[in-house]
C-alpha cells in the first residue's frame, strides 16, 4: 500500500481502514455532477479516472491528514463526513468546516504546500485521491476542468468568509439557523432531499464551528422545535418552516 504522512497516526489514535481501487469510475458515480470531473466528456473523463483510480477508506475519528503534512493531493468525499481542526491560541480545539458527500478536502492548502488543519472522519468515510501534481498537469491542458477547480476554490473561500460573518455579526440564533439552511442547500445540491437530513455532527460539534456552547445549541434546537421551525428526532432533522428560518437570520 501506497505510504505518505496521511496515512500516519498519533499513538493510540485510530487507523485508516485501507487504501485499495475501486472497479466504480467517475462515470458511474452518483456524485460526478457536483464533483471535479463534473463538466467532462470522454476521452477526459477517462483521464481523470486514471489519475483517481486510488480509494481511501478512512474509520470513524481517524485522521485523513494531520496539521503539517505535507500537501499532495485532493480528496473527494465519497461517503461519510469529516471535520476540519484546528488549534486557538489558547491551545483549545476549534473546527473550522465540515465536508459532505461530493465536497473536496485540501483546497486551501494548495498555496502552503503543507495541511493547515487535521481532517477528521465524523463517521466511517471513503474518499477519491486525487494527486495534486496529475490534476494540476491535466488541468492545464483541460479547460472544463479548470473551470471546475477555479469553482471549486471559489466556493471553499466563499465558505471561509461565510464562517467569518456567522462568528463576527450574528447572534447565536442565527448562526444556528443559517447552519441547518446552509446545510440544507448542500445536501440539495447533491442531490438528495434538502429539508430532510442526518446531522452527521455532534451538537457539541456543532457549537464547537458556531462558537456557542452545547448548552446553547440543544437550548436553540428545543425551542426551533417548538416553534415549529424544525422537526428533530435524534439526529435526524426535519426543516419544517425554511422561511420562518430566513426570517430569523435576516440580511445573511
Amino acid at each position: 500500500m501506497p505510504t505518505s504522512r496521511a496515512t500516519t497516526r498519533a499513538k493510540g489514535s485510530p487507523r485508516l481502514i485501507s487504501d485499495y481501487r475501486a472497479g466504480v469510475g467517475c462515470a458511474s458515480c452518483c456524485l460526478q455532477g457536483v464533483c471535479l470531473p463534473s463538466n467532462l466528456e470522454s476521452p477526459e473523463l477517462d483521464r481523470f479516472d486514471a489519475i483517481v483510480a486510488q480509494k481511501r477508506k478512512v474509520a470513524r475519528g481517524a485522521a485523513l491528514y494531520r496539521n503539517g503534512d505535507t500537501f499532495e493531493a485532493l480528496y473527494a468525499v465519497r461517503s461519510g463526513a469529516f471535520k476540519s481542526v484546528g488549534v486557538s491560541r489558547q491551545g483549545d480545539e476549534k473546527i473550522t468546516g465540515f465536508y459532505l458527500p461530493g465536497e473536496m478536502l485540501g483546497l486551501d492548502s494548495i498555496s502552503p504546500c503543507r495541511h493547515s488543519y487535521d481532517a477528521i472522519a465524523l463517521e466511517d468515510s471513503e474518499v477519491c485521491v486525487i494527486p495534486y501534481a496529475a490534476l494540476e498537469q491535466m488541468a492545464a491542458s483541460t479547460p472544463a476542468l479548470q473551470r471546475q477547480l477555479f469553482r471549486l476554490l471559489s466556493s471553499d473561500i466563499s465558505r471561509d468568509q461565510g464562517l467569518m460573518l456567522l462568528l463576527g455579526s450574528m447572534s447565536a440564533e442565527q448562526r444556528l439557523a443559517a447552519f441547518l439552511l446552509s446545510l440544507s442547500r448542500r445536501f440539495q445540491r447533491m442531490g438528495f432531499a434538502a429539508n430532510c437530513f442526518v446531522l452527521r455532527m455532534t451538537r457539541e460539534e456543532i457549537g464547537n464551528y458556531l462558537g456557542v456552547t452545547l448548552e446553547t445549541i440543544s437550548r436553540l434546537m428545543s425551542r426551533f422545535q417548538r416553534a415549529g421551525l424544525i422537526a428533530v428526532q435524534q439526529r435526524d432533522v426535519e426543516l419544517s418552516d425554511v422561511e420562518g428560518l430566513m426570517e430569523i437570520v435576516g440580511h445573511w
